[in-house]
């Protein structure tokens, strides 16, 4: 079992930049997906950043503004979030598939963009 732990949220001002960190309890393998999703209040989770093995897609939302990196060695994955706007605000979350049916969800790290 994987577990992910978030951080790196907080409430920033619209144009503003983020980073957001995922810390993975056991060693990431180049062949996991991961990825980056997030969930507004009143709204269904929705994929921002997926990479699979050399490609990452983004959320046409976040296209130009937000990158995907992950560094296998040290377990973790990150999101650097500039230009942040309010429709930004949501809670963000980590995701790693390892093989068919498993995969893992870290807590969540709340990000708030003010205007």
């Amino acid at each position: 079992q994987v577990q992910l732990v978030e951080s790196g949220g907080g409430l920033v001002q619209a144009g503003g930049s983020l980073r957001l960190s995922c810390a993975a309890s056991q060693t990431i393998s180049s062949s996991y997906i991961m990825g980056w999703y997030r969930q507004a209040p009143g709204k269904q989770r929705e994929l921002v950043a997926l990479n699979v093995g050399d490609s990452t897609n983004y959320a046409a939302s976040v296209k130009g503004r937000f990158t995907m990196s992950r560094d296998n060695a040290k377990k973790m994955v990150y999101l650097q979030m500039n230009s942040l706007k309010p429709a930004d605000t949501a809670d963000y979350y980590c995701y790693v598939k390892i093989r068919g049916n498993e995969e893992y969800w870290g807590q969540g790290t709340q990000v708030a963009v003010s205007s």
